[in-house]
């Protein structure tokens, strides 16, 4: 039994707007990336919204809070997956999603908060 996704709307995290409804026939996670007009584009967080009809609840649409990739020289290879930013930074979140606490728009070359992890 295959059932069709519903609506799926694109939230830009920052600015927070709307990139507009798109339809996919996958569910992505937070971590994936997804290509929307040419762009693309790192799953943040994702949303169900419900509607309440035949004295059940179903799914009415997902909600994909999305910011822009970081360009593939912005990312390190650490373990099994890619993170963003430099890890041999002292403030490196290692993390798919955050770069770090003190500059996480970037970019990590030339950042004046460098400090070498030991």
């Amino acid at each position: 039994m295959d059932q069709a996704l519903p609506p799926t709307e694109l939230i830009l995290n920052r600015p927070q707007r709307s990139l507009g409804q798109v339809p996919l026939d996958w569910m992505p996670q937070p971590g994936n990336q997804i290509t929307h007009d040419g762009q693309i584009y790192t799953v943040l967080e994702r949303r169900h919204r419900y509607q309440f009809s035949a004295s059940r609840y179903q799914l009415h649409k997902i909600d994909l809070y999305v910011q822009l990739a970081t360009a593939a020289d912005d990312k390190s290879w650490l373990g099994d997956r890619w993170v963003m930013g430099d890890i041999t930074c002292e403030f490196n979140a290692r993390s798919e999603l955050v770069r770090c606490a003190v500059n996480p728009d970037g970019p990590c070359p030339g950042c004046t908060h460098y400090q070498s992890r030991d």
